[in-house]
């Protein structure tokens, strides 16, 4: 059960978790997928085995995607056609030069309405676009530790959202 830890900063758009298991991590990928928006720019952050793909395939399976979800590692971009979204997944972890994010042409996915989770950013920048949302996902107390803030006005609206619908389902104790 995903165990919030720290719901939200003074102004609401961060959130703070614990994911005990895989499925957690998959669960706060499946209710990121339910406040998404056209347009959004999302970083995933954390070494390897982290889970940033496991939160994807979350995502995607919220999204009504049944087929098999895997890193782009190789293959750089993985696009989907879901629900109401065109997604598209990218992995920068093999990029040697940041220059290889242009090479590629890839200008073109963030301009456009489609939703674009991000792993390993950091390796194209300074070309990538600044996300919307940032999450960050390290190992920590037999399970995963997730930091999700908003970065801009959309993605401040996405994670509050988020927060209001993980209260809802695990809601905070009242206090004493």
């Amino acid at each position: 059960m995903i165990e919030l830890l720290n719901a939200a900063d003074d102004n609401g758009a961060c959130l703070r978790a614990h994911l005990p298991t895989e499925a957690d991590t998959e669960a706060i990928g499946a209710a990121l997928a339910e406040v998404l928006r056209p347009g959004l720019k999302i970083w995933l952050q954390g070494n390897l085995g982290m889970g940033k793909t496991t939160l994807t395939r979350g995502l995607l399976r919220a999204l009504g995607h049944e087929g098999k979800v895997k890193s782009p590692t190789y293959t750089l971009i993985e696009p989907y056609v879901v629900s109401r979204l065109n997604l598209y997944h990218f992995d920068f972890y093999r990029f040697n030069s940041p220059d290889e994010y242009s090479d590629a042409g890839l200008d073109e996915y963030f301009a456009d309405q489609g939703v674009c989770i991000v792993e390993w950013p950091d390796k194209a920048l300074p070309h990538l676009p600044l996300p919307d949302v940032e999450i960050r996902l390290d190992a920590r107390d037999a399970g995963r530790f997730v930091e999700i803030d908003g970065r801009t006005d959309a993605g401040r609206t996405c994670v509050i959202e988020l927060v209001r619908a993980l209260r809802g389902a695990n809601p905070a104790p009242e206090p004493d």
